[in-house]
């Protein structure tokens, strides 16, 4: 299954990568990168291994958890859009 990952979900990450880089934990930002990237690959193989986003009730819309983030995906027959990617501390916000 294809996947895209939104315009949106691209800036989360580049903020993430941000916050670490600034931090002077670039081995630690890399890495983070790189294990989100690694999740949301699985989900061509595995696209329905998400769980309903609670705040949305939508068998359509999604999310993996890896702590402390939320991948949040919407699931379309042929393809899965990633949308946001989102630290679980802070309410979701889908735009």
């Amino acid at each position: 299954m294809k996947i895209m990952i939104m315009k949106s979900a691209h800036k989360d990450l580049e903020i993430f990568f941000e916050y670490y880089r600034d931090q002077g934990n670039l081995k630690t930002a890399g890495t983070l990168i790189k294990s989100i990237y690694q999740k949301i690959e699985r989900l061509s193989k595995y696209p329905d291994s998400g769980r309903m986003v609670p705040e949305f009730q939508s068998q359509y819309l999604r999310e993996l958890i890896y702590p402390p983030f939320r991948i949040i995906y919407h699931r379309e027959p042929n393809h899965i859009s990633v949308i946001r990617i989102w630290r679980s501390e802070r309410p979701l916000k889908i735009d």
